[in-house]
């Protein structure tokens, strides 16, 4: 697994993490709210176990770099 860090750009963490707020922590960008929703979700849990990938969440608040 790479380093995971919040994305660079301020204004998509903070409008995340409220949205996070409001949702009981489930990712505000997924309709569904199950386990596999919860922030960090399995959607990108599953990305970070990939040793080749970079890049950003569903939701854009997490960068995963190599």
């Amino acid at each position: 697994m790479g380093k995971v860090r919040y994305n660079d750009d301020k204004k998509i963490v903070e409008m995340i993490k409220e949205g996070l707020k409001k949702t009981g922590g489930y990712c505000p960008c997924k309709v569904e709210r199950t386990e596999d929703t919860k922030c960090m979700c399995k959607e990108f849990r599953d990305q970070i176990a990939d040793p080749n990938y970079e890049g950003l969440c569903h939701c854009m608040l997490y960068y995963t770099e190599k």
